[in-house]
C-alpha cells in the first residue's frame, strides 16, 4: 500500500509539472491582450456614428453660402459607409478573444451496469475532465493574426474617410464651376439682350441689316439652350452631393461662394512628398497589417507539424483499490498527415507573398500618385496664370471695343458675336483652370492619405 501511495504521488507530481508547463506556453496567447484592449479604446473613440435619422432639410438652414470645410464635415458626419467600414472593424477585432480563448474543457462519466448489484465488486462509475491544449505558440499567433486583421479594418476606415472628403471636395468645385458658369451665361445673356436692341433699332433706322438681327436672335437661343444644360448640369451635382449627405436628392443647397478659398502654401517637392506619402497612406498600413496576418498565417501552418495536447483526470471507482481509482493523463493526436500539412503550408506562403507583392505594388502606384499630383498641379498653377495675365484682359478689351464700335456703326453684329463668344469661352476656360487646380490640389492631398481641406485641418 505504501509503494502505490509513493507511485501515485510522484504520478501526480509529474502530471502537475506537465500542466504547468503547458499552461505558461499557452499563456503567452495573452501578451498582445495590450494591443486588444488599445484597440478596443481605439474603436469606441473612433468618431463615427449612426447616420441621424432626419432627412437633413433643415442641414443648411440660414447658411448665406456653401462652405466646403463645412460639407466635408457634414459628410463625414452623415455618410452611411464610414459606419459600414467601422463596424467592419468592429467584426475584425471581436475575433480577438475568440481564437486566443482555450476549447471548452469536457465532463465524460461512465459507468458498467454489470457492477450495480454485484455481490462481488463495488458499483463502478466513472469520471474524467479533460482540457484540449493547443501546441505551445499557437493561441499567440492567431491572436496575431486576429488583431492584424482588424488593424487592417482600422486603417481601412480611415482610408474610406480620405477617399470620401476627397469626393465631397471634388464635388464642391464641380459644384461652383456650375455656379460660376451660369453666372457667366446670363451676363452675356444680357449683353446679347442689349446688342438685340441696337440691331433693332439700327434695323429700323435704314442703318442695319435684318441679318444683325437674326444673328442676335439665333445667338441668344444658343445662350438659353446653354442655360438649361447648365442648369442640369448644377441640379446633378447638388443631387450627388445630396446622396453623400444622406439626404433626399430634391432638397436644396446653399450657393456656393463667389470664389475659391486659396490653398495653403505648400512645398511641392516631389521627393519628400512621395515620404510623406509612403508614410500616411492608410491602404499601405491596413496592407502591412495584412502582410503580419499573413505571416501569422505561416507560423500556424508551421506548427500543425507538431501534436496537440488533451490532458485529462478523472475518479475511477471501477478500481476496487481505493488508491489507484484517481486518474491523470495526456493525449495528444499524431501529425502524420504531412502531406496535408505541406500543402497547407505552401497555401500560407503563398498567400504571404502574394500580400508581400501587393505592398510593392501599392508603395509603386503611390509614388506614382503623388508625382503625377504634383506635375498636374504645377499645370493648373501656370494655366490659372495664363488665363489670367493673356486670355481674359485681351478678350474682355475686345468685347468692349467691338461692343461700341457695333453701337455706332463701325462694325458688323458677326465681329460683336466673335468677340462675346471669344470672351464667354476665356470666362469658363478660367472658372474651369480655378476649379481644377482645386480639384488637383485635392488630389494631392489624398495621394498623400491626409483629410482634404483647404485650411489643412481635420474635420
Amino acid at each position: 500500500m505504501r509503494a502505490n501511495t509513493a507511485r501515485w504521488s510522484a504520478a501526480r507530481g509529474r502530471a502537475a509539472a506537465l500542466l504547468l508547463a503547458l499552461a505558461a506556453a499557452t499563456a503567452c496567447a495573452t501578451a498582445s491582450s495590450t494591443r486588444y484592449r488599445n484597440q478596443t479604446e481605439d474603436w469606441q473613440r473612433a468618431d463615427v456614428a449612426a447616420p441621424p435619422a432626419d432627412a437633413g432639410d433643415r442641414l443648411f438652414e440660414g447658411a448665406p453660402f456653401l462652405e466646403r470645410r463645412e460639407l466635408i464635415r457634414r459628410i463625414l458626419e452623415r455618410n452611411p459607409t464610414l459606419l459600414a467600414a467601422r463596424y467592419a472593424w468592429r467584426a475584425a477585432l471581436a475575433r480577438y478573444p475568440q481564437v486566443t480563448a482555450l476549447d471548452d474543457p469536457i465532463l465524460g462519466y461512465s459507468v458498467r451496469p454489470w457492477s450495480f448489484g454485484s455481490s462481488e465488486v463495488h458499483a463502478a462509475n466513472d469520471v474524467v475532465l479533460s482540457q484540449p491544449l493547443p501546441f505551445p505558440g499557437k493561441l499567440a499567433l492567431r491572436g496575431e493574426r486576429a488583431l492584424a486583421d482588424a488593424e487592417s479594418a482600422q486603417s481601412e476606415l480611415e482610408s474610406e474617410r480620405v477617399k470620401l472628403a476627397a469626393l465631397a471636395s471634388s464635388l464642391f468645385d464641380e459644384y461652383w464651376l456650375a455656379e460660376r458658369a451660369l453666372e457667366s451665361n446670363a451676363q452675356h445673356v444680357a449683353l446679347l439682350d442689349e446688342a438685340h436692341r441696337v440691331a433693332l433699332s439700327r434695323y429700323a433706322a435704314g442703318t442695319g441689316s435684318q441679318q444683325d438681327v437674326l444673328a442676335a436672335e439665333t445667338e441668344q437661343g444658343m445662350l438659353s439652350h446653354r442655360e438649361r444644360e447648365l442648369a442640369a448640369e448644377r441640379r446633378i451635382v447638388g443631387e450627388r452631393i445630396n446622396l453623400l449627405l444622406h439626404r433626399g436628392p430634391e432638397l436644396d443647397l446653399p450657393p456656393p461662394p463667389r470664389e475659391l478659398e486659396p490653398g495653403p502654401a505648400r512645398d511641392l517637392d516631389a521627393r519628400a512628398l512621395v515620404a510623406q506619402a509612403l508614410e500616411g497612406r492608410p491602404e499601405l498600413r491596413a496592407l502591412a497589417a495584412k502582410v503580419r496576418s499573413r505571416e501569422a498565417e505561416v507560423g500556424l501552418a508551421r506548427r500543425e507539424f507538431f501534436p496537440d495536447f488533451t490532458v485529462r483526470a478523472g475518479y475511477e471507482s471501477s478500481w476496487q483499490e481505493d488508491p489507484l481509482a484517481p486518474v491523470v493523463g495526456v493525449e495528444l493526436n499524431v501529425p502524420l498527415q504531412l502531406g496535408r500539412r505541406r500543402a497547407a503550408l505552401d497555401e500560407a506562403e503563398a498567400w504571404l507573398a502574394r500580400e508581400r507583392s501587393r505592398v510593392q505594388q501599392l508603395e509603386d502606384r503611390v509614388r506614382f500618385e503623388v508625382v503625377s499630383a504634383v506635375e498636374r498641379l504645377r499645370e493648373s498653377q501656370h494655366l490659372l496664370e495664363i488665363s489670367r495675365q493673356r486670355r481674359l484682359p485681351p478678350a474682355r478689351d475686345r468685347v468692349v471695343g467691338a461692343r461700341a464700335a457695333f453701337a455706332s456703326g463701325q462694325t458688323s453684329f458677326l465681329e460683336f458675336v466673335d468677340a462675346e463668344r471669344a470672351l464667354l469661352a476665356a470666362e469658363q476656360e478660367d472658372f474651369e483652370v480655378r476649379a481644377s487646380l482645386s480639384v488637383r490640389r485635392a488630389a494631392l492631398a489624398r495621394a498623400l492619405g491626409q483629410i482634404t481641406l483647404m485650411e489643412g485641418e481635420r474635420p
